[in-house]
């Protein structure tokens, strides 16, 4: 079954990144466009175009040419922004690497993509791993006051001294009719665990922006704490770009990563009108709302949004009711230059809590394993074409020709649509378990977990067993002053799910492992509790 498209014509209307970035700067120099939480840096659209410029006439006095790779090494600081914008402002390529990789992961990815130079913030220059990588790398220090950039070698010490921006440089956002010329360079694990690597044009990210700005009506007057990764895609687009096209003010973490302790101070700072997250951080702000939320001077949230992992309907709900804003899912990937799918933005239409929304800009259908249209409420593999999807996998035939199909893109996910068109997900193909040849959706196990008043987060995967195959185990972290069993949570399973989908044994933890966005890493948990663990 197919559903329609939408928010598609806005992205067309737009040359890019480019011009959407030039935009802003151009009707809105005195705004806000960039800030530090707790006092820190704070640009105006006009003295962010400058530090850019200032930048992006250092990097072409340097031999960094169109459509080099350039590689930015660093968390969430001012100087990743500046690095972004300014490879754009010389058509090179942005290649955002995630700073807690080893040496060999850096050199690896480097490698992959043959960039030509790295770019970092200053306070990750002990961090780099030059021994891991001959190739050029250049620390940035910003003097915000004067708008000037000084970049210095990684290894000696020494490079260009600090340089007045030069009038005669393009503008920030890349080069004029680069519309399709490769943006991005954002590496994705998804379930193999080996990196793939997707470009992503800036008619794509063009395209994701319009439809982000659609679905939740950005403006110049909203502010967010940008807490998710910008080496990622959800970070990257839906935090940053999304707002500096929408001439609003994007702050950063004083520490450059997300701080659950911080969190609400820093989001009063910054006078967020939104944030975005992963579902394990809307779990952890609940788990320190007692202690954290400032409940007598709420922040003016409009809207909170969830996007990259499921969000279970139980925590949604306390969600909701904790921090007095409506909670809205969202779906996307990296090939779809991060979202695909929302849930519309009251009053806009109903936002349906186990649902992740209508398409935002794409084209979507899910089709059963005979490759036919599901019907309204079957289950079937999510398919997406449109303009944010990426044409494939950087030097990966056989990846992309096994998930790229007449310009549709196979997800893997397992899903269904309503008649009303929303899109409900009920797992990864990969991720399904076969016990004896009934196959669990782990997420269906995880949200009824979620739903007893105990537990904060769960995970559920399969173990082997020697009867039926595969047996699916569960852990969960109890919310503070929680307290419950194994024998107590299997039977508020049973009230709720089919006997072969109660986990056969519960895990009682007090942490999960993470992926780089912040998600809880369910292959991970299992390796690690499943090893040297006999097929019972």
């Amino acid at each position: 079954m197919a559903s329609r498209a939408a928010g598609g014509t806005a992205a067309t209307a737009r040359p890019g990144m480019a011009g959407l970035i030039e935009d802003s700067i151009r009707r809105a120099p005195d705004r806000i466009a960039l800030g530090v939480a707790g006092g820190g840096m704070r640009l105006s659209y006009r003295e962010l175009g400058r530090l850019v410029r200032a930048l992006a006439s250092r990097l072409t006095e340097a031999g960094i040419n169109r459509a080099d790779p350039i590689g930015i090494y660093c968390d969430n600081r001012p100087e990743f922004v500046l690095a972004l914008l300014a490879a754009w402002t010389t058509g090179a390529v942005a290649v955002p690497i995630d700073p807690e990789l080893t040496g060999v992961e850096v050199h690896t990815r480097l490698a992959a993509v043959d960039a030509k130079a790295v770019l970092l913030a200053h306070h990750l220059r002990e961090s780099y791993p030059a021994d891991a990588d001959a190739r050029p790398a250049w620390v940035i220090d910003i003097d915000a006051a004067r708008a000037e950039v000084a970049v210095t070698d990684v290894r000696h010490g020494h490079g260009v001294d600090r340089t007045a921006p030069s009038p005669a440089r393009a503008t920030p956002g890349g080069g004029p009719g680069d519309a399709d010329a490769p943006a991005v360079l954002l590496f994705t694990t998804g379930s193999t665990g080996t990196p793939k690597i997707v470009p992503l044009t800036h008619a794509n990210l063009a395209a994701s922006v319009a439809g982000i700005l659609s679905a939740y009506h950005l403006g110049p007057d909203d502010a967010t704490l940008v807490i998710m990764p910008l080496f990622h895609g959800h970070g990257l687009i839906a935090g940053l770009l999304a707002t500096l096209a929408s001439r609003g003010a994007a702050h950063l973490p004083a520490g450059g990563r997300f701080s659950a302790h911080l969190f609400w101070d820093e989001t009063a700072d910054a006078k967020a009108t939104w944030y975005t997250a992963v579902p394990t951080v809307h779990q952890i702000l609940l788990a320190r709302a007692d202690t954290d939320y400032p409940a007598d001077a709420p922040p003016p949230l409009r809207f909170i949004r969830s996007c990259s992992a499921p969000l279970a309907p139980a925590v949604l709900h306390r969600t909701r009711e904790r921090f007095g804003a409506p909670v809205i899912p969202a779906y996307g990937m990296t090939e779809t230059a991060h979202q695909a799918t929302s849930n519309p933005l009251p009053p806009d239409g109903a936002c349906k809590d186990a649902s992740v929304g209508h398409p935002t800009g794409l084209e979507l259908r899910v089709t059963t394993a005979h490759g036919t249209p599901a019907a309204v409420g079957e289950t079937g593999e999510v398919h997406v074409r449109g303009p944010a999807l990426t044409g494939g996998y950087l030097n990966d035939p056989q990846a992309t020709a096994a998930a790229f199909t007449d310009g549709w893109f196979r997800t893997g996910d397992l899903g269904h649509l309503d008649s009303d068109g929303y899109l409900f997900l009920s797992g990864r193909t990969k991720d399904l378990i076969n016990r004896g040849g009934e196959k669990i959706a782990p997420h269906t196990v995880e949200a009824v977990l979620l739903a007893h008043p105990a537990v904060q987060d769960a995970l559920a995967f399969a173990v082997p067993d020697a009867k039926y195959g595969e047996e699916i185990n569960a852990a969960v972290i109890l919310r503070p002053r929680g307290h419950t069993t194994q024998a107590d949570l299997q039977q508020h399973c049973r009230a709720r799910l089919s006997d072969f989908e109660i986990p056969k044994r519960i895990h009682f933890l007090d942490r999960f492992p993470r992926t780089a966005k912040g998600d809880s890493d369910r292959r991970a948990l299992a390796a690690e509790l499943t090893r040297d663990q006999p097929a019972s």
